[in-house]
């Protein structure tokens, strides 16, 4: 294998991004609602490639994908050594629907996917999308699988795109956002490796209560560092660091199909004044290293950059 360069810029690791096809929202793909930047891919190739290329600019060492398992494919064997897959569910399998047709995967079909080592996180669950409660008996049967198999899941919370339920999601509902009945879940299965996907924004609260009484379980702060105004993200990112949280924040894009997310993504932390130089670090990277390895030293931190990319076990 080729050596990377190495890079001036410190390391990155993206928790939560998509590994969807470029045309999921639409062919033409439209413009990222935030900056207007219509994505220039119209291929699944050009779309991996756009995005490794955010990689490569901003040293993110390591990328954890959700999407359906024929486009993650796709993109794990473009940078396998870079791209971590996870099946997002339920969701549709066509990009014509949207987020419309609901499919629950094959649980044998998990197993074999996380043991042969081809997958490497559970989700992003996006329960919400399906009307579905983060504490659904539906979903029982998967967190007991990633508890069994010690695989890390992204739970989604919080909101969505703005009018979801009449643009192809009739199900969402806020209120299943919350991330608070995910307590029954974490009561029940006590070594889940959990991480709650966009901070559990707007549910401050809620978000505080779970991760005060729950030590293990995580954040990361994806879809909220660019998509709301920077002024509201910052206050509650502030206000999640002044609660104690500051080691269990970890850094995502969500980056879907416009990889000029990445950058704002980034730049949302970077621009965040009440964060010293080692907060960001820990949000950056540090804090997912510590999430993801649970086990043993294997990475030594803070991560030495001169020694390049090195994956963080799983």
């Amino acid at each position: 294998m080729q050596k990377r360069a190495k890079h001036q810029k410190p390391p990155i690791i993206d928790i939560h991004m998509h590994t969807y096809q470029f045309n999921r929202y639409g062919d033409p793909p439209p413009p990222n609602a935030v900056s207007g930047v219509v994505p220039v891919a119209r291929t699944d190739n050009e779309a991996i490639d756009a995005y490794l290329a955010e990689m490569e600019r901003f040293n993110i060492v390591e990328a954890y994908g959700f999407g359906q398992l024929e486009i993650v494919d796709k993109w794990i064997s473009a940078a396998p050594d870079r791209i971590t897959g996870g099946l997002q569910f339920p969701s549709n399998s066509t990009p014509e629907s949207a987020m419309g047709v609901i499919e629950w995967p094959d649980l044998e079909l998990l197993r074999t996917e996380y043991i042969s080592g081809h997958l490497g996180i559970l989700g992003e669950i996006t329960a919400q999308y399906a009307g579905v409660a983060p504490n659904d008996p539906k979903l029982e049967p998967y967190f007991a699988l990633a508890e069994e198999l010690d695989i890390p899941v992204c739970f989604h919370t919080g909101f969505g795109f703005p009018g979801l339920p009449y643009k192809g999601a009739p199900e969402f509902r806020m209120v299943h956002g919350n991330p608070l009945p995910l307590e029954e879940v974490l009561v029940g299965h006590p070594n889940l490796k959990l991480y709650i996907a966009h901070g559990g924004y707007p549910y401050l609260q809620e978000i505080i209560a779970i991760m005060y009484m729950y030590p293990h379980v995580y954040a990361d702060i994806s879809a909220i560092n660019w998509f709301i105004p920077r002024e509201e993200f910052h206050g509650y990112l502030q206000r999640l660091i002044q609660s104690g949280f500051g080691k269990r924040l970890m850094f995502g894009s969500d980056q879907m199909i416009w990889p000029d997310a990445v950058g704002m993504a980034i730049e949302g932390i970077e621009s965040a004044d009440f964060l010293t130089e080692e907060q960001k670090r820990e949000i950056f990277y540090n804090n997912a290293v510590r999430f993801l390895q649970k086990r043993g030293p294997e990475i030594a931190l803070p991560f030495n950059t001169e020694e390049g990319s090195r994956r963080a076990p799983v």
